[in-house]
């Protein structure tokens, strides 16, 4: 399969095909998921499903360069997206430091932030240096702690002059969370650059998921914007009793499962 970069994802807006995006944090689930996903994205949410951290807040620079390396090596066809950890981004200098350290050291297409149109001045750096951003509004996750809480965005006039200040200072692409739908479809509909939802409805140009909540192996809560595709944790949970239980009882191993002379 042909690698996917940034001109086949304006192509495929162009043409109305729906682009998939979900997450992976290591090199086996990324292996799984080149297949189908047109973007994997190495999700700061990683902290949290694959941490059991109750935030993303203090996930390091260092700590997505790991997962993201793991990432690359299993993927040979989907666009690769990086997020930037809290803070990582908070000044110029900052940004340019962690998000080049972050592309040179794992080779991934773009890095998405988290923010309004108070990063537009970033993104211009950031693109004069080569580097392609996705833009992420609406719920922004990182600012959960300011904002008391995991905030749905229902506020378009702002959505919508953000959307419009991080295209025009070249973002590569919109990632909208949490936000009414019909905000969103306003958005999808005047942006000239790929806008992906999470939550924020169908009439996008595509959709993200964690793929912990997507597969079920996530369950201490379920977003309202996720469809479980299987009872992952389930499905884990029996395969390992069947074969605690083939151990405890002798079954396991047999003949066949040893070498021979």
């Amino acid at each position: 399969m042909k690698k996917i970069n940034i001109n086949e994802l304006y192509k495929m807006k162009a043409q109305g095909q729906k682009i998939v995006m979900i997450t992976a944090y290591d090199a086996l689930f990324a292996r799984l998921f080149d297949e189908s996903a047109d973007i994997v994205l190495v999700g700061d949410s990683l902290n949290m499903s694959f941490g059991g951290k109750d935030s993303t807040i203090d996930i390091s620079v260092d700590e997505m360069i790991y997962h993201a390396k793991a990432v690359k090596r299993g993927l040979k066809h989907a666009y690769m997206v990086v997020d930037m950890p809290f803070a990582s981004c908070a000044t110029l200098e900052l940004a340019v430091q962690n998000c080049a350290k972050v592309c040179q050291q794992t080779l991934c297409d773009a890095i998405k932030i988290e923010g309004g149109a108070e990063l537009a001045p970033t993104i211009k750096l950031l693109k004069s240096a080569g580097i392609a951003v996705v833009a992420h509004i609406g719920l922004k996750p990182q600012h959960s702690v300011r904002e008391g809480g995991f905030v749905v965005c229902r506020d378009e006039s702002t959505a919508l002059s953000d959307a419009k200040a991080l295209e025009d200072a070249g973002a590569a692409m919109l990632l909208i969370e949490g936000t009414l739908s019909h905000i969103a479809a306003k958005i999808a509909s005047s942006a000239n650059i790929p806008v992906i939802s999470i939550g924020a409805g169908a009439s996008t140009d595509g959709q993200v998921l964690v793929w912990s909540d997507m597969l079920g192996f996530f369950t201490d809560f379920k977003p309202k914007f996720v469809r479980r595709y299987m009872d992952g944790a389930q499905l884990v949970k029996q395969a390992v009793a069947n074969y605690a239980d083939d151990v405890r009882s002798g079954k396991f191993p047999t003949k066949e499962h040893e070498y021979e002379l």
